[in-house]
């Protein structure tokens, strides 16, 4: 099992955690939820400030990518095994973007998929 940030992904998600002066344990908690016009939404947090939540916890597999960690709860990682996680910048906005290999269809925003 695994997740994995391509190089430019994961050069983001660094520069937000120093900018934002996060621990060394910190990193972007990925995650699905139920909803989208798909069925599932991908979740990502990237805080403000340390919490409980950004820290690895019992029920967290981590991942390390191209210098940054990923951390995935036990649930969502049967969705989002063998995931890759990319940051585009375009003209209209920046973002993260997910090749899935688990899903069976995506919504046109991108940010929902359906198993």
């Amino acid at each position: 099992m695994a997740i994995t940030m391509t190089e430019r992904a994961a050069s983001r998600v660094k520069e937000i955690l120093e900018e934002r002066g996060l621990p060394d344990k910190a990193g972007l908690r990925f995650a699905i939820k139920g909803g989208g016009c798909s069925g599932f939404e991908y979740v990502v947090d990237l805080v403000d400030k340390p919490r409980k939540f950004d820290m690895p916890g019992r029920h967290d597999k981590v991942f390390v990518s191209n210098g940054a960690r990923i951390l995935v709860d036990k649930k969502s990682l049967l969705f989002l095994d063998g995931t890759e996680i990319d940051f585009e910048e375009q003209d209209f906005g920046h973002a993260f973007t997910y090749t899935n290999p688990n899903a069976s269809g995506v919504c046109g925003c991108g940010t929902s998929f359906s198993v």
